[in-house]
């Protein structure tokens, strides 16, 4: 039987003692940054910054920011700051120009990210001798190990489903009686179609909790799952390269937006415009630092989140409202992050397709739906565009991870812009 766990010491720490370890191990991140790479060392001369400049938090705001496109040029592992031979793991996201970005762990980073993860999935409900089952994908991608590890450390015991195989999702949940359940919230939606389609009640299941995801989400898909399976559902965020999952962890007693595991990553709100720090409570961009990682620590992350810092509630630390969209082009097409360039890439790869483009992206029943229209070459003909269209489709499948119905359009007949040209069309719903 599982039993209840006390809170860490530090998630009802007042906000002074919070603080005075932020500062501490802020300056060690810093500095360890600074010692470790390069890279680092490069951008805050330049910038005129040295780590002994940081005698408050307020200084951070001095140190410039790292961006996607600093980890893309430092690929494959540029940006670390510790020597391979002390790396325990290699996760990747997709990149543009078939680079992914890659980030790097050593055992103690392991050991920091099943900790923040298993605070998470605590925070959601779930107690040590509980059953997880998780459907989010293993490899390189962080969502499913990332899991994974975290709910062992807890004292879980593990189902690694990883994705896909629907059917027997609904089987395993069904035969191995889980209390918790780790996944897309979109893919969610397609496990509860394949019960139903089964004429199994969803809420019959042993499932008490999920913790969905990898994608923005809705509060009314929380209410259909919640209702359907009769279990709490609550958001997990993170990103792979402030970590991973277990950023920040939505808490089961106040459903008010993701708590920020602020011991372990600090957070800022920024004009996306200016770089400026804005007032808190106001919208912004979302931009971490670490404050504990050791192979790849990162110093003023954008995410390109646009959100806003709220008072903890449930916990001392800060909360993340929801996030209302990004300061930049990407995508979230089924927890994969997609940039235009990306499918651009490819295009141009198509000696009988033309680069004018546009994605339009669709959820017409459950899962995210991306139809892509590109222009044929003037004088090429049809049988060949159309071949052209299947290998861009099959190489944006195996390349980006995301399947694609493409739609070849005759020539010129798509709408050109004299400004920035629109390359995507969003029609899911919003929050």
């Amino acid at each position: 039987m599982a039993t209840a766990l006390a809170l860490e010491p530090i998630e009802t720490a007042s906000v002074d003692e919070l603080r005075a370890l932020q500062l501490e191990r802020l300056r060690w991140s810093i500095r360890h940054a600074y010692e470790g790479n390069p890279r680092y060392r490069a951008k805050f001369d330049a910038a005129g910054v040295h780590p002994d400049d940081l005698r408050t938090l307020a200084d951070l705001a001095r140190f410039p920011f790292t961006t996607k496109a600093d980890l893309r040029d430092a690929y494959p592992f540029g940006f670390f700051a510790v020597p391979q031979e002390k790396l325990s793991r290699i996760h990747a996201s997709s990149g543009t120009t078939g680079r992914p970005t890659v980030v790097g762990y050593t055992r103690k980073d392991i050991e920091t990210w099943s900790g923040v993860v298993a605070r998470s999935i605590h925070a959601a409900g779930g107690r040590p001798g509980m059953k997880v089952h998780i459907a989010y994908g293993y490899g390189l991608f962080t969502g499913g190990l990332g899991a994974h590890y975290g709910a062992e450390a807890l004292g879980c015991a593990v189902i690694p489903m990883s994705g896909g195989q629907t059917e027997k999702q609904v089987q395993l949940i069904g035969d191995f009686r889980p209390e918790l359940i780790m996944v897309t919230p979109s893919y969610m939606l397609s496990i509860l179609d394949e019960f139903r389609r089964q004429g199994i009640d969803p809420a019959t299941t042993s499932l008490t909790t999920g913790i969905f995801g990898a994608e923005p989400w809705t509060e009314a898909m929380r209410a259909e799952i919640e209702q359907a399976f009769n279990i709490s559902a609550v958001d997990i965020y993170g990103l792979s390269e402030i970590m991973g999952p277990g950023v920040a962890q939505e808490c089961a007693e106040s459903k008010d937006g993701p708590t920020i595991w602020e011991d372990h990553f600090y957070p800022e709100i920024i004009d996306p415009v200016t770089g400026e720090v804005v007032p808190e409570g106001e919208e912004g961009e979302l931009v971490f630092t670490s404050l504990t990682k050791e192979a790849m620590p990162v110093i003023r992350y954008r995410t390109r989140d646009l959100t806003r810092l709220l008072p903890g509630t449930s916990r001392t630390m800060r909360r993340m409202a929801k996030i209302t969209g990004r300061s930049d082009d990407m995508m979230i097409i089924r927890g994969v992050n997609v940039f235009p360039t990306q499918i651009e890439e490819h295009i141009l790869g198509c000696t009988a397709l033309a680069p004018h483009y546009l994605i339009e992206i669709t959820r017409p029943s459950r899962m995210d739906q991306v139809k892509l229209l590109v222009e044929g070459r003037a004088g090429i003909g049809d049988n060949e565009c159309v071949r052209d269209g299947k290998r861009l489709a099959e190489r944006i499948k195996t390349m980006i991870g995301i399947t694609v119905a493409v739609d070849i359009q005759p020539a010129g007949s798509l709408v050109r812009s004299g400004g920035k040209a629109t390359r995507v069309l969003d029609l899911r719903p919003k929050a």
